[in-house]
C-alpha cells in the first residue's frame, strides 16, 4: 500500500463522516453521533496500546478523567481559556500514562498483573477525586455555558461535530503512521514476543512506556472533549469503569490492531446498545438498567468464540474464502 494510500483511506472516512451532519437536523441524533466519536476516539487511544502492543488496559479511565478534569479544573478554578487548556489537559493525561508505564514496566509486569494495575490506578483517581474539593467532591464541577466558540462551545451541534472528527481523523492518522514507521515494528515486536524482541536490541521497557503515553494522550483528548460537550463532571462519570470497558470493547470487537477496528467496534456496540434500550424499553413501557451491558458481555462472547480478530478480521478471513473458492 501506498503512502498516499495509506493515509487517503483515513481521510476518506473522515470525509463520509463528515458529511453525515449534513443530512440529518436531529439534535438526538447528532448527540449520539457526538457520543460515539469521543467514545472512538477513547478506543483508538486504547487500540495503540492494547492492539498493537498487546499491554492490555482495564484502566484507561485513568487517562479519560485526567483530561476530563483537566480540562473542566483550567477553566473553573484556574481561569484560563479552553483552547488554551485543552493541550494542558491532554499532557497531564499523557504524563499519568508515563508514570503509570515507568512504573509497571519497569517492574516487568505483564498481562493480567499490568491489568489489575491500570484497573488499580484507575480506582484510586477516582476516590480522590470523589473527595479533593479541587474536582468538587462528590458533587462534581461544573463549566459554566458560555456558548462562543471563543470558549469551546457552539450554539450549533454539528460544529462540536466536526471538531471531534477532526480529533477522531487526527488519532487515526496517527495511529497509521505509527505503523509505517520503525516504531510500529517495534510495538507490534513487543506484542507478538517481547522476550524474542529484547534479544533482538529492541529496548522494550522504552518502548512500551513511550505506547501508553501516547495511548494516554489520545484518551484524555477524549475526556476533553466529553467535558466540553456535557460540561459536567463527577468522579463517577469521569474515573467510572464505564469508558474504560467501553474504550477496551470497542477495539476487540472492532478488530484489535487495525486502524479502523476502534471506529467499526464502536460503531456497534453504541449502536445496538442503543437499539436494544429502546427496544426492551418498548416491550417493557419503561427503561431497563443495565440492558446494554448485558449486549456487550454477549457480543464479546461472541467476538472472542467466533470472531477473536474482530469484525474485521472476520470479514478479511471471509473475503479470502470467497477468492480461494473462486480460484
Amino acid at each position: 500500500m501506498s503512502k498516499a494510500s495509506a493515509y487517503g483511506s483515513v481521510l476518506a472516512l473522515g470525509a463520509a463522516l463528515g458529511a453525515l451532519p449534513l443530512a440529518t437536523e436531529s439534535n438526538v441524533l447528532l448527540n449520539f453521533l457526538i457520543f460515539l466519536l469521543i467514545v472512538a476516539v477513547a478506543a483508538t487511544g486504547w487500540n495503540l496500546l492494547g492492539g498493537y502492543g498487546g499491554q492490555f488496559s482495564f484502566g484507561h479511565a485513568a487517562f479519560f478523567g485526567t483530561g476530563a478534569y483537566g480540562m473542566a479544573i483550567l477553566q473553573e478554578r484556574a481561569g484560563l481559556n479552553a483552547w488554551a487548556a485543552l493541550p494542558i489537559a491532554i499532557a497531564l493525561g499523557a504524563a499519568v500514562g508515563r508514570v503509570i508505564g515507568v512504573l509497571a514496566f519497569r517492574a516487568r509486569l505483564r498481562g493480567s498483573y499490568f491489568a489489575l494495575v491500570t484497573l488499580a490506578f484507575a480506582e484510586v483517581l477516582r476516590i480522590l477525586a470523589n473527595v479533593l474539593p479541587m474536582t468538587g467532591g462528590a458533587a462534581g464541577i461544573l463549566i459554566r455555558l458560555r456558548i462562543d466558540p471563543w470558549h469551546f462551545q457552539f450554539a450549533d451541534r454539528r460544529v462540536f461535530y466536526w471538531v471531534a472528527l477532526g480529533f477522531l481523523v487526527g488519532a487515526l492518522l496517527l495511529v497509521r503512521a505509527m505503523e509505517r514507521c520503525r516504531f510500529g515494528a517495534w510495538l507490534v515486536a513487543v506484542r507478538e514476543n517481547e522476550d524474542a524482541a529484547c534479544a533482538l536490541g529492541v529496548d522494550t521497557v522504552a518502548v512500551k512506556v513511550a505506547a501508553i503515553t501516547l495511548s494516554a494522550a489520545i484518551t484524555a483528548a477524549a475526556g476533553c472533549l466529553y467535558a466540553q460537550k456535557f460540561l459536567y463532571l463527577d468522579a463517577a462519570i469521569a474515573y467510572g469503569p464505564w469508558i474504560s470497558v467501553e474504550a477496551l470493547l470497542a477495539p476487540v470487537i472492532g478488530g484489535a490492531g487495525t486502524v479502523f477496528g476502534p471506529v467499526l467496534g464502536a460503531l456497534v456496540l453504541l449502536g445496538l446498545g442503543e437499539l436494544t434500550k429502546a427496544w426492551i424499553g418498548t416491550l417493557t413501557g419503561g427503561a431497563v438498567p443495565g440492558v446494554d451491558l448485558v449486549l456487550f458481555g454477549v457480543l464479546l462472547i461472541l467476538c472472542v468464540a467466533f470472531a477473536p480478530r474482530g469484525i474485521l478480521g472476520l470479514l478479511s478471513r471471509l473475503r479470502f474464502g470467497l477468492r480461494w473458492a473462486r480460484s
